[in-house]
């Protein structure tokens, strides 16, 4: 007598990637709206939440709903690794034909997926969602945002669309792609526009935070700006021969200055300690930036050479049978 077959891996048509960070107070207004999409397409789905280490209930809360709904997954880092690497860890894990990538406080709306899953099936492998208008966000965030992303798109070796983030859906083509791609300061909205594929946008307009408390701080908001631009744009590097040349054009001109007043005007005070202090200060801040700059692409690749694994997971459900 045969030995029974195994029996075969569950492979859902569609796989949604959700990071969370201390998110109790959120999960329970997203797990119905999220139930209420998945009603609406046609196909096996999956949740897969990624506990990106939060100190809160957060991971508690996903434990119970793992037992109400065998459609939800997670996987809970060892410690916070950040954001960009949470969703590259739930793209590791997803299974779907269609991955969708969203945040979980709501900004991102769940009822957008239908619409996404129908480009998708017109043949688009990448639809992202282009937010139209901030609401409740104060006037300096939507300025630096809007400032960023247009001086990013100017600066890039590749087009990255203004005013999108991280909310996409990306066909399995796509996802194998991105997850071959071993670097280490990855900034995915970036990546995916570098992988090409036919791509679309769909406008939507983003609400505030439903509950719970802003993640992305400024600082951090921050930190992603310069992953994007040093990850996507040599330009900087560039910046220090600018700055270098500029330099070098200004200490001749001051030169030609300073022989010009020590002939031609004796008495002159600009000939003494002002001139010297303004040309070392000047000289020193070029080179200090340059340093700089330099040291952003070096600390890089200091990163990649190291080799370690992008994150570390503490606890993994849902995925059990699976080859990893």
């Amino acid at each position: 007598m045969l030995p029974p077959s195994p029996a075969p891996l569950f492979s859902p048509q569609y796989s949604i990637v959700i990071p969370l960070y201390n998110e109790e107070a959120i999960l329970p207004l997203l797990y119905p709206r999220l139930q209420a999409v998945l009603a609406q397409l046609a196909g096996p789905s999956e949740v897969i939440f990624v506990n990106d280490g939060s100190r809160d209930r957060t991971l508690a809360l996903v434990r119970q709903l793992r037992e109400q709904d065998p459609r939800i997954c997670y996987l809970s880092l060892a410690r916070n690794f950040g954001h960009q690497i949470a969703v590259t860890a739930g793209l590791q894990y997803a299974r779907g034909q269609a991955v969708i990538v969203m945040d979980a406080d709501l900004q991102d709306p769940p009822e957008l997926i239908p619409a996404m899953v129908a480009q998708w099936q017109a043949g688009f492998e990448v639809v992202y969602a282009r937010r139209t208008q901030r609401r409740q966000e104060d006037w300096f965030k939507r300025l630096m945002a809007y400032g960023f992303y247009r001086l990013l798109r100017q600066l890039a070796d590749v087009e990255i669309p203004a005013d999108t983030g991280d909310f996409c859906l990306m066909d399995r083509r796509v996802v194998q792609v991105l997850n071959a791609m071993p670097e280490r300061g990855r900034y995915l909205r970036g990546l995916r526009a570098w992988v090409g594929f036919r791509q679309t946008s769909i406008p939507f307009q983003r609400d505030p935070r439903a509950a719970g408390s802003v993640k992305y701080t400024f600082r951090k908001s921050l930190a992603l700006a310069i992953d994007g631009l040093v990850s996507f744009s040599r330009l900087p590097l560039r910046l220090a021969t600018y700055l270098g040349l500029l330099s070098a054009l200004v200490a001749l001109i001051m030169a030609i200055l300073v022989f010009y007043w020590r002939w031609f005007v004796p008495n002159s005070p600009l000939t003494g300690f002002a001139a010297i202090a303004i040309a070392v200060f000047f000289l020193g801040a070029v080179q200090l930036v340059s340093i700089g700059i330099l040291g952003e692409y070096v600390g890089r690749i200091y990163d990649e050479v190291k080799g370690r694994p992008l994150y570390t997971l503490a606890e993994v459900a849902g995925f059990e049978g699976e080859a990893r």
